[in-house]
């Protein structure tokens, strides 16, 4: 490997040829400001448009400063990241920057977690001179079901875009306009809602500012738990209890599960739920679905559709609706947990507790932005009444916690409620990439076979490749899986399967880079991809210190069955359970 040696701030480096300046100095502990540059390197993701500017240096020889996120390592560069000059440039830059931008930081929803924020504080700006003579560039704001974009507060880092286009190929938003009025948005300046926008937030997750915030649904759930006609009810996704605690200062991956049960006891809920109860009952019918079709297959029926598609996300199946409408026969018809659970908790619990559906109000806290938006589609209605009412982000489970007054590192901690409150080890790993179809693994397996397990762990399916596929031996029987988290590396892998080229029986797909624990409403990581895999590590984890790893072996799951639905698959499971899909094509998007 060639290499390049080097000079920053009088110390020696020897790197890599390619090796950015910004990259040479982190490796000697150097701290080169950036705002709009970020690498997310577990996950080979890296924003380095070299449009803010504030990283630049002074490269001895070279007349002007360099942006050293996009300038490579020479041999022999003798580089200073800190002189007057460049220290003047930076303040200067950061004060343009800032005399185009609002000034309500107190009620930002970004603030204490904004990067132009703290950069400002960082580089000592205390003042924008001319600022009583600057004009102010002014947009309107969209809301979407799940997104809110404040234009007035981009600072055009193009981290959206990148994460958009490159990363998910969506290719919702672009940038238009330049200097003064630059700006990053749909086609033509049109709503979020009329674009092709799978409401993953993963532009939530990566932008710099308040300039994209999710919809915050905590006012109207105060109100509910206020409402004593009302029985509120809560469900929490599993990637939830692998990252609440960074929101009160302890270390990613540490699991809060009892911490946060308590805490949501505390804040009034009637009644704390897992999701990962409704992740056993999507198993049991989305296992059963693959078998069937499997089987069918097997005994050479032509007209089965495979490979299988999981659909427990709902930013992956609004992008496969809008851009493989010719395949909406191939994704499993399970809803997701979140949706399973709504529909039981409004029909079986709810007649448990002799209440009408009208007056159960059931929460979920999720880590994805999509499922605000899946929560309130029509399908998922009955008479009007939406089977799950609100979904709140971990951020705004943490915001409510703390507004609360809820010590919650202080907690002692509870389990959760009976009977929805009981799950797997199968459930908990639904929170990361490989989840979801090793859990389908563990269950489908035994039920095809008649024989346990040897093993539990399947760790062939697992890793944040993003796209990736393994062969499971059904008792002689080879199964081909496909896996993909990123909606750019579901494409791939859905363009094989399109063209034939591709022999899988099932794939597993996830919207957001890592799964549920990367997802759009998760604490911000900030570019820190060290987090994500903090999270992936700390839900094996969890799933390893369960007493029951299999979702066909949760007994709230077999009672369920027995007093209510009947059977997997069965004519109250069609109706409760499954779904359809459609197609959003041109028509449906307007650009």
């Amino acid at each position: 490997m060639e290499t390049v040696k080097l000079t920053i701030d009088n110390k020696v480096v020897e790197v890599p040829k390619g090796t950015t300046i910004f990259k040479a100095a982190k490796q000697l502990g150097i701290d080169i400001p950036a705002l709009c540059y970020m690498e997310l390197k577990d996950l080979n993701i890296e924003n380095k448009p070299a449009g803010c500017r504030i990283c630049v240096v002074e490269v001895e020889g070279r007349r002007n400063l360099a942006p050293s996120c996009a300038t490579d390592c020479v041999d022999g560069m003798v580089v200073k990241t800190h002189t007057m000059r460049v220290i003047n440039a930076r303040r200067t830059i950061m004060e343009l920057i800032l005399s185009d931008h609002p000034k309500d930081c107190l009620i930002c929803p970004k603030s204490g977690r904004c990067d132009l924020q703290k950069m400002a504080v960082k580089l000592g700006v205390r003042e924008i001179p001319g600022q009583e003579y600057a004009e102010m560039s002014t947009y309107r704001v969209d809301t979407s079901p799940s997104i809110i974009r404040e234009l007035d507060k981009c600072i055009m880092c193009r981290r959206c875009e990148m994460m958009c286009n490159d990363v998910q190929t969506v290719y919702a938003l672009n940038a238009f306009g330049r200097g003064f009025n630059a700006a990053v948005a749909p086609a033509f300046e049109q709503n979020l809602d009329k674009s092709p926008c799978t409401f993953c937030g993963q532009c939530v997750a990566v932008c710099p500012t308040g300039a994209l915030t999710e919809v915050d649904h905590t006012p109207r759930l105060i109100r509910a738990l206020s409402d004593p006609t009302k029985t509120v009810i809560v469900q929490t996704a599993p990637a939830i209890r692998v990252a609440l605690g960074e929101e009160f200062g302890m270390k990613p991956g540490t699991i809060v599960t009892g911490k946060m049960v308590t805490a949501l006891k505390e804040i009034g809920f009637d009644h704390v739920f897992d999701t990962d109860f409704a992740a056993d009952l999507t198993i049991m019918e989305e296992g059963t679905e693959l078998l069937d079709r499997l089987t069918r297959y097997l005994n050479g029926d032509k007209t089965v559709k495979l490979p299988i598609l999981t659909s427990c996300c709902p930013a992956w199946v609004n992008f496969f609706e809008h851009y493989f409408p010719d395949m909406l026969d191939i994704p499993s018809t399970a809803k997701s947990p979140q949706q399973m659970f709504g529909a039981i908790a409004k029909t079986y619990f709810a007649d448990m507790l002799k209440i009408k559906r009208e007056d159960l109000i059931v929460v979920s806290v999720m880590p994805c932005l999509a499922k605000k938006y899946e929560a309130q589609r029509e399908e998922f209605k009955v008479n009007g009444n939406p089977d799950v009412d609100f979904s709140i982000s971990t951020r705004e489970l943490a915001h409510l916690i703390k507004e609360f007054n809820i010590d919650f590192a202080n907690l002692e901690e509870q389990d959760f409620d009976r009977p929805l409150g009981e799950s797997t080890g199968a459930g908990v790993i639904f929170g990361a990439t490989g989840g979801v179809i090793e859990a389908a693994t563990r269950t489908a397996y035994e039920l095809h076979t008649g024989k346990k397990l040897d093993r539990i762990d399947f760790k062939e399916l697992r890793g944040l490749k993003g796209a990736r596929s393994a062969t499971v031996d059904f008792n002689g029987l080879p199964i081909n899986i496909g896996i993909a988290h990123g909606l750019g590396n579901a494409r791939e892998l859905l363009e094989e399967v399109r063209s034939g080229k591709a022999n899988y029986h099932a794939i597993e797909v996830m919207a957001c880079p890592g799964g549920c624990i990367g997802g759009g409403g998760q604490p911000l990581h900030h570019g820190d991809s060290s987090i994500i895999k903090a999270r992936f590590e700390a839900i094996y984890r969890e799933d390893a210190g369960k007493p029951i790893r299999k979702s066909h072996e949760n007994p709230y799951i077999t009672k369920l069955y027995n007093e209510f639905l009947g059977k997997p698959m069965s004519e109250k499971s069609h109706q409760l359970l499954h779904t359809h899909y459609f197609a959003k094509g041109p028509k449906d998007i307007y650009i």
